[in-house]
């Protein structure tokens, strides 16, 4: 089975703060201009609906409003898909082609081509975690991570320090081509971020 990774460049702090912003004129935009994705989307997790679990628009109007949540464990997955739709409306798709589709353990086989070039600040596998922004519940799927200003900056003085120590060798970590290529585009992701303030990275998986 594969799964899929969706990355936004946006602003964190911002993005976070419209958790329990209790912005009903946000809520009655995505309700107006999107409510034929909200359609599908509770087309396509109909069975789990008719289990108890809340609507996509009733899950995005309980994230925007800090709650309540069902306390169901199983239920929690709405919050994290209207948590990332939140993403996908005030940030930026970033390409991802070297991550979507992928299977096993690709996410982990970037971190260490990452890892051969010294870049320990950001990890592309985070995105599979559930880091999402307090109070919503944590859900396995889809998995949530980011990279903040800080550690993309940080992420890139490592990646610098390596090429000027590769400079002085001539000589590369030895990587897959298609390790460098991930790698390549995860650095891609950390410039465009860099070239804006207050600018990072949340990525799902799922």
């Amino acid at each position: 089975m594969s799964s899929s990774l969706s990355v936004y460049l946006l602003d964190v702090a911002a993005t976070r703060a419209l958790v329990g912003s209790r912005d009903d004129q946000l809520l009655e935009v995505i309700r107006t201009r999107f409510g034929d994705d909200l359609t599908r989307d509770d087309d396509y997790f109909s069975h789990e609906i008719e289990q108890g679990a809340p609507t996509a628009y009733e899950a995005l109007r309980a994230v925007v409003h800090g709650g309540p949540f069902s306390e169901h464990k199983d239920h929690a997955f709405q919050y994290a898909y209207a948590y990332k739709r939140l993403c996908s409306l005030t940030g930026s798709f970033l390409d991802n082609d070297c991550f979507t589709p992928h299977r096993g353990d690709w996410l982990s086989v970037v971190d260490q081509g990452l890892n051969a070039l010294g870049i320990t600040a950001v990890s592309v596998d985070d995105f599979g975690f559930s880091d999402l922004p307090a109070p919503l519940p944590s859900s396995y799927v889809p998995g949530c991570g980011e990279w903040t200003p800080d550690q993309i900056a940080r992420a890139l003085e490592q990646f610098d320090a390596t090429k000027r120590a590769v400079d002085e060798s001539g000589q590369a970590p030895p990587l897959e081509p298609e390790v460098v290529e991930a790698v390549m585009q995860c650095l891609g992701w950390m410039r465009h971020a860099a070239g804006r303030k207050g600018f990072g990275v949340i990525g799902f998986r799922s």
